[in-house]
C-alpha cells in the first residue's frame, strides 16, 4: 500500500476518534439522563412505602376494633344479642350499629366469633376475627408489569383472644 494512502487512512481514523472523543467531555444533557433513570425508582419506593402505610392503618384499626369486640364479650353473659352488639362494635364503633362503618367495604359478615374450652354459657376463651376484609390497594404493582402473581388485593385478618370473665349465670 502506498504511504500517502495509509497516511489518509490513519488521518481519517483519528478524525473520528477525536470525533467521538468529543461526546465524552461533553456533559450536556446528563443529569437529565440521570433523572430518567431515578425518578421511576424513586416512584416505585414512594408508593411502596405509601401502600405499607395504608395496609398498616387498615390492620391497626381493624386490631383495635377486633380488640373492642372481644373485650365486650369477655364481660358479658353469653347470648346471642351479645354476639351482635359485639359484632356491631367491630364494624361501627358502638352496639346500636349506628353511623359509618370504621372502614369502607367493612360489613358485619366479616366479623367471626368463636368461643373456646369451658362449657357454652361459661367458655374459658372468647376470639374475635375478621375474617375476608379486602386490601384495596392505590398502587397495584401486579398492574402496572401485567403481572398477576404480584396483585397487592390481601385481605387483612387481625384476631384477638381474650378470657372469658363473666360471672356465672344464676342457677
Amino acid at each position: 500500500m502506498h504511504t500517502r494512502i495509509r497516511r489518509i487512512r490513519t488521518r481519517r481514523r483519528l478524525r473520528r476518534l477525536l470525533h467521538l472523543q468529543r461526546f465524552g467531555r461533553d456533559e450536556r444533557g446528563l443529569q437529565l439522563v440521570e433523572a430518567a433513570i431515578a425518578i421511576p425508582i424513586f416512584l416505585i419506593l414512594f408508593a411502596a412505602t405509601a401502600e405499607f402505610g395504608r395496609y398498616f392503618y387498615e390492620y391497626t384499626t381493624l386490631a383495635k376494633a377486633a380488640r373492642a369486640g372481644a373485650r365486650y364479650l369477655s364481660v358479658n353473659p353469653v347470648t346471642g344479642e351479645n354476639d351482635s352488639d359485639a359484632q356491631k362494635i367491630v364494624v361501627y364503633g358502638n352496639p346500636g350499629g349506628t353511623g359509618s362503618p370504621i372502614l369502607t367495604d367493612l360489613a358485619l359478615t366479616h366479623v367471626e366469633i368463636v368461643r373456646e374450652g369451658g362449657s357454652t354459657v361459661m367458655p374459658e376463651t372468647v376470639t374475635v376475627k375478621i375474617v375476608g376484609y379486602p386490601h384495596q390497594p392505590i398502587f397495584n404493582l401486579g398492574g402496572l408489569i401485567k403481572s398477576t402473581g404480584l396483585s397487592m388485593n390481601v385481605t387483612v385478618k387481625p384476631s384477638v383472644t381474650m378470657r372469658f370473665l363473666g360471672q356465672p349465670p344464676p342457677i
